[in-house]
């Protein structure tokens, strides 16, 4: 369903618009960089489904299959690279406190398209080796401030350079558990939990996201093979034009040997272990991660105030939605 703001006007032209994109995505990469100490490689648009590391997000989404005849194989388009970047870090030999940023293109068949989700995805995929040491909630909490830090000191900068808008976020995190959440609003549903604190806090983190809750509900899916689910979470902003918490990363410490074996038994993916990326996991050949994904399209539409991704974007959508928009002076790209 696409809502349209009451009064709604976008405070950018279009040309203001694509010259704002482009500063946000040259700006915020080198302030998440320098943060996170990442360093920027190329990463694959598609990969080979029997090395397992594709990222089968809620376990239902479809991937994009295709035949490479010159190769003998299938390939998928990726629906995000949390595992290909931990594979590439053990592979690239970086070693601890330093970590890899790259730009991630996908196409998620099956996503329902509303103000924020397009079938295309553009995101900044990072990844960043630890010790043992750093799998802990200090330190995940303490990264997720680098990137809000990030996030608000590329908003300054944008708006030196287009004074009209009025965006404003919230420099401050507040961290709050999805058990926690649950508690408190037993009633809601966890989208409603999420505007309900986000609304109160401006900018939140939810922790603790993949597993049961004590009502035997999860949160929100997570695939049982990249983050570890007592130590992740999910970074939102309140969205002041549709009045909505706005999810700008999903990220985590990612699971070691022990964590990944339990979380594949609770999900029900034993299968998955004669998988060659799980094999190296599971023998300790991988290194100790955290890492995560920053939506591109979604900060920009954030930062910009901006009331549908597709003013952002260029990407497909229905009848409905292209009529809805344009009716009201919304232009999608």
């Amino acid at each position: 369903m696409t809502i349209i703001p009451e009064g709604y006007q976008a405070a950018l032209s279009l040309y203001e618009t694509q010259r704002a994109i482009g500063l946000i995505k040259n700006v915020f990469q080198v302030k998440l960089s320098a943060a996170l100490h990442l360093k920027r490689v190329t990463a694959p648009l598609f990969v080979d489904p029997a090395t397992g590391l594709n990222d089968d997000l809620n376990g239902v989404e479809r991937p994009v299959s295709f035949d490479v005849p010159a190769v003998g194989k299938d390939a998928q388009v990726v629906h995000s690279l949390a595992k290909w970047k931990r594979l590439a870090l053990h592979d690239y030999e970086f070693f601890v406190g330093n970590g890899l940023v790259t730009d991630m293109n996908a196409i998620r068949r099956d996503e329902e398209l509303d103000n924020l989700h397009s079938i295309y995805v553009d995101q900044w995929d990072w990844e960043k080796v630890i010790d043992r040491n750093m799998r802990s909630e200090p330190y995940l909490q303490e990264t997720v401030r680098r990137i809000v830090s990030a996030i608000c000191g590329t908003l300054d900068e944008l708006k030196w350079q287009f004074s009209n808008l009025e965006t404003e976020l919230c420099r401050e995190v507040t961290f709050v558990t999805a058990q926690e959440l649950e508690d408190r609003w037993p009633e809601l549903t966890p989208k409603e939990r999420e505007n309900a604190v986000v609304r109160e806090h401006k900018t939140v983190f939810i922790e603790k996201i993949g597993g049961k809750l004590k009502s035997g509900a999860r949160h929100d899916g997570r695939a049982p093979d990249y983050d570890d689910w007592s130590l992740n979470g999910d970074l939102l902003f309140w969205h002041d034009v549709l009045g909505l918490a706005m999810e700008i990363s999903s990220m985590g410490i990612r699971v070691d040997a022990e964590t990944l074996d339990r979380q594949l038994a609770e999900a029900g993916c034993e299968e998955r272990r004669n998988l060659p990326f799980h094999r190296m996991l599971l023998e300790g050949e991988l290194p100790l991660t955290i890492g995560g994904g920053i939506g591109q399209s979604r900060l920009c539409m954030l930062l910009l105030g901006k009331a549908h991704i597709g003013e952002v974007q260029a990407s497909m959508w229905d009848k409905e939605t292209r009529r809805i928009c344009r009716e009201n002076q919304i232009v999608l790209l």
